[in-house]
């Protein structure tokens, strides 16, 4: 079993926190991703897993063994670097086989190590080369094929995939993915990207300031945000904001914003909005469930400043009232610059949160 727990593990640097008290459980075999702003704490969790960075409280178990005080070697986990790692002066076969050379592995076995990390990540035909005559890509598999050999209990990627163009980072998410799958592995992966959390992690971990805002699947993330910071940091584009309050209408509850902004809340949603009604809260909406033809569905009217067409469908951006809005609107829409649009709003799909805590209500 190589699960991982973190047990109220803390970090420090002199007189800074930048991990308060934090306790994370990765199951065996599970793939999880850490993502977060930059200096969330993400990085520095993972060097904590690995041992290059030492915990200034709280206990590190990988399996049934507390690896707390172990020196990095100690603890059988791979880590793959953002930078790659690689030895210029070595060939990718000497790259992949060096950890195990210096341990005194027998060279036969070094040699079957290296073929068999070859052939699961294709780089067979490349064995006898440098790393100066490899693209990124095939660096960054190099730099996996170097942690598989080591059979750890534990594969640690910090930002792995950040160097790569947009294309080959698609790519690569892919490999990764699928080495996953095939070598059932724990895996911990650090990403600031949240398209590349979504599309990697049995589990997502979203970090801020060194505390984990919510730790779930990527759809319940997408689908339940547990507060504004979750729910701002995962889509793209971001979800819309709204301030504004619940009153309670002739037909139901209604949220009102500023200026003319008034939607109607479904009855099956009024219920968690009872408790709360004149007080201040936010409404969200993603900017793809505002592309709807219902044509009794309540809207906003936006004052567009720009437009990004996407081919299936174009961004409208500009503002409604003082707030920044992003809607989704047909690939053909009439939307220009400087135009005002009326923009219908999804309400089986809205999120509402209490403003004086930023925590979903439900």
């Amino acid at each position: 079993m190589s699960q991982v727990r973190l047990e109220q593990i803390t970090k420090s640097f002199g007189t800074v926190t930048v991990i308060p008290p934090l306790d994370l459980e990765i199951a065996d075999r599970e793939f999880v991703v850490l993502v977060g702003p930059s200096g969330c704490g993400k990085t520095t969790t993972l060097r904590m897993i690995a041992g290059l960075e030492t915990a200034s409280s709280g206990t590190i178990r990988i399996g049934d063994r507390d690896v707390t005080e172990l020196r990095p070697g100690l603890r059988n986990c791979s880590m793959v670097f953002q930078n790659y790692a690689l030895y210029p002066h070595m060939t990718v076969a000497e790259n992949i086989g060096y950890g195990m050379k210096v341990r005194g592995t027998p060279r036969a076995e070094i040699d079957k190590a290296v073929t068999e990390a070859a052939r699961i990540l294709n780089l067979g035909s490349y064995l006898a080369r440098k790393p100066s005559a490899l693209s990124g890509g095939q660096r960054q598999r190099v730099a996996i094929g170097r942690a598989i050999v080591r059979q750890p209990d534990v594969f640690l990627f910090d930002e792995p995939l950040s160097n790569l163009d947009a294309k080959l980072r698609v790519e690569m998410r892919t490999e990764i993915k699928l080495l996953h799958r095939r070598l059932q592995t724990t895996a911990v992966y650090v990403t600031h990207d949240q398209v590349e959390a979504m599309t990697m992690a049995d589990r997502v971990v979203v970090m801020n300031q060194g505390r984990i805002e919510q730790a779930a699947d990527p759809i319940t993330l997408y689908e339940a945000p547990t507060n504004l910071f979750v729910a701002a940091f995962i889509g793209a584009p971001s979800m819309n904001f709204l301030e504004g309050r619940i009153d309670r209408g002739e037909s139901g509850l209604v949220f009102r914003g500023e200026g003319d902004v008034a939607v109607a809340i479904p009855a099956v949603r009024s219920g968690p909005l009872e408790g709360v009604i004149g007080q201040p809260v936010v409404l969200g909406i993603r900017p793809e469930h505002t592309m709807i033809t219902d044509p009794g569905a309540p809207t906003v009217t936006l004052q567009v400043r720009d437009i990004e067409p996407l081919g299936p469908h174009t961004l409208a951006l500009g503002k409604v009232g003082s707030a920044s809005f992003t809607a989704q609107v047909p690939a053909n829409a009439p939307v220009a610059p400087e135009n005002s649009i009326s923009v219908p709003i999804d309400t089986s799909k809205v999120h509402f949160f209490l403003k004086s805590t930023g925590f979903a209500i439900r």
